[in-house]
This record gives C-alpha cells, sequence and structure tokens, in this order.
C-alpha cells in the first residue's frame, strides 16, 4: 500500500509550512485517474498525523475527474479508464485533469489564549 508513504509526506509537507502552528484541516485534490486510493489516504492520515503539528486536523479530499482534449477534432471529454478514446475514437489527446495529487490548502487552528486574572 503506497498510500501510507503519500500519506507521510502529505503530512510532512503540510507540518513544514505550518512552521510550528497547529493545523486543523488539510485539503486535498485527488484526480480520478492518479492510482490512489483516497480511502487509503483518510484511513492512513490520523495515524501518521499523530505526534505532529497536524494531529486532530481534519482531512478533506476533492476527487478531481479526469477530462481530456483530442488532438484530432478538439472536442473535451471526461475519461473514465487512463486510455479511453475520445468519442471519435482517436486516442491522440492532451489530458487535462485526473492525475493530479495535490495539498490544496491547510487552515489552522484558532489558539485562545487565556489571561489569568492576579
Amino acid at each position: 500500500m503506497h498510500e501510507l508513504g503519500i500519506t507521510q509526506n502529505i503530512v510532512a509537507i503540510v507540518a513544514d509550512h505550518a512552521l510550528g502552528k497547529p493545523v486543523s484541516r488539510v485539503t486535498l485534490e485527488i484526480g480520478q485517474l492518479a492510482g490512489v486510493m483516497s480511502d487509503a489516504i483518510r484511513f492512513c492520515f490520523d495515524v501518521v498525523a499523530k505526534g505532529t503539528v497536524v494531529e486532530g486536523a481534519t482531512l478533506e479530499i476533492r476527487e478531481v475527474p479526469a477530462r481530456a482534449r483530442c488532438s484530432d477534432c478538439g472536442v473535451e471529454f471526461t475519461q473514465q479508464t487512463l486510455y479511453q478514446p475520445c468519442p471519435c475514437g482517436a486516442r491522440n489527446f492532451e489530458r487535462l485533469s485526473g492525475e493530479e495529487l495535490n495539498v490544496k490548502e491547510f487552515e489552522f487552528a484558532e489558539t485562545i489564549q487565556q489571561t489569568a486574572a492576579v
């Protein structure tokens, strides 16, 4: 399951950019054809985040549909598989989306400072 290693990298990226501040939410974009199982990332996330500034953060995963543009007829179309041809039958296309795996954003946890009356 390579998703464990991917999740470790995601948490490391967020933790590095958080600069020690607690993170409350992490948003990922995972393309339909990225070869990554979103459920496996969710499964690993809490375990991998334990002991880091990402611990306790909510994980939001946005699935990105696979889209391509045919080089022969110019039509844009949705793909369900990696090598699905254009509706015109051509297999000469440029993939526009669906293979990405991005840390889209993360949100810092609000820290409430309490002052004690003296």
